[in-house]
């Protein structure tokens, strides 16, 4: 992969990783364009690590209470509040951590790299972010075991491609009655153990292969996808302060327009 193609790619994943407007299809329309492969498995990886440091950056001190909260519940201290916010994370990844296995286990994870289906999911899940979005109050902040769950459940869905991960947790977020800042900080603290366990996936096929040739490449795409998707993460939560999720919903159906035309030629 030429270093022009390897920055697009990096700065494709790390604008659009947190963003509710799905990075899988992106790289679709990426690979599609450019005529390259599949990323190699180096490369995932590499910009997993680089898009998980932007989000531990960005919310640092929940980060640090998250910590704090691990070594209470080793110490039977589950009533502090850092200990409830790593249990809450906790139950948050189990669904998709059971599913994301479930797909890569069957071989269903491949099946279901669709141009169709990610044009659909698009456009679907683009509507449902929307109606949550203006019909659902802007009231809670806070968190609780049964939310925690319900997210948790959406985040799994969202491992089909096209669907967004942060847009499907913003989007229960919001049924739930968050308001949009809370709502997207609750995906984006979501999306750490979600990123890690996935990234731990791949780096285990990374090792069974062993091949470590793209090494270099690799560092370079972690660091362009930690900028690109700390500079993501500061536009969305500065621009939430003002404006609703309707741009990125606007954007999402006209990119999914996009993918059924090229699907259906």
């Amino acid at each position: 992969m030429s270093y022009l193609s390897l920055l697009f790619l990096a700065l494709l994943q790390g604008l659009t990783e947190f963003l509710p407007v799905s990075s899988s299809a992106h790289l679709k329309l990426f690979h599609l364009a450019t005529g390259t492969e599949a990323n190699a498995l180096v490369l995932d990886v590499a910009v997993h690590i680089g898009t998980m440091a932007a989000v531990c950056l960005y919310f640092w001190r929940d980060v640090l209470l998250t910590l704090r909260g691990i070594a209470d519940v080793l110490r039977g201290r589950l009533r502090t509040e850092g200990a409830q916010l790593f249990l809450l994370l906790s139950l948050a990844t189990i669904p998709a951590i059971i599913v994301g296995l479930a797909l890569k286990l069957s071989g269903l994870a491949e099946k279901l790299d669709l141009l169709w289906l990610m044009g659909s999911t698009m456009i679907i899940f683009g509507i449902i972010l929307y109606w949550a979005d203006k019909r659902a109050p802007q009231t809670r902040t806070s968190w609780t075991w049964r939310d925690a769950l319900i997210m948790g459940l959406w985040q799994a869905v969202a491992l089909v491609p096209g669907v967004s991960r942060s847009g499907a947790t913003i989007t229960a977020a919001r049924f739930l009655g968050f308001e949009r800042i809370s709502a997207a900080r609750l995906a984006m603290l979501m999306s750490i153990p979600t990123i890690l366990a996935s990234g731990s996936l791949l780096a285990v096929d990374v090792v069974k292969e062993g091949d470590w040739s793209l090494a270099g490449d690799a560092a370079i795409a972690a660091f362009i996808a930690f900028l690109a998707a700390l500079l993501a993460l500061r536009v969305m939560m500065t621009l939430l302060a003002r404006v609703s999720f309707t741009p990125y919903v606007i954007y999402r159906i006209l990119l999914g327009i996009v993918l059924l035309i090229i699907a259906a030629r």
